[in-house]
């Protein structure tokens, strides 16, 4: 695994606290820390609590000329940052934001229709801001 610079750290930590703990793209909450704590508090599986580990998401790739400066960095979680990653076309930041709230609205993205099944969806979850 690939050794995280400090400014890409930094960068994810005050992203992950101006977002208030919520992905940019699909606005589910995340977790930094104890993965433990938040399956706890939404009533999941760790396997499903793996999915919500923020991650640092490179609005301008690194490999395009992005750097790791908090004005190219948001938090994303786990999977919602691999997925954009493994789209054959990449799509702008805005425009998979734009994709995955409709796939959310249709209850088709991330594992909302595992957590809706158990239950574990309410407002508290990821009740939209």
């Amino acid at each position: 695994m690939p050794t995280q610079s400090k400014t890409l750290i930094k960068s994810r930590s005050t992203a992950f606290e101006r977002q208030g703990s919520r992905c940019y793209y699909c606005d589910f909450p995340m977790w930094r820390g104890s993965i433990e704590h938040f399956a706890r508090l939404h009533g999941i599986t760790l396997g499903q609590a793996r999915q919500f580990q923020c991650t640092a998401e490179h609005l301008h790739a690194r490999q395009d000329g992005g750097g790791d400066g908090r004005s190219n960095i948001v938090a994303a979680c786990l999977v919602c940052n691999q997925r954009r990653h493994k789209r054959k076309l990449a799509l702008e930041p805005d425009a998979y934001r734009e994709l995955v709230q409709q796939r959310l609205s249709h209850g088709l993205w991330h594992i909302a229709r595992a957590l809706n099944t158990l239950g574990a969806v309410d407002e508290g979850v990821c009740g939209r801001k």
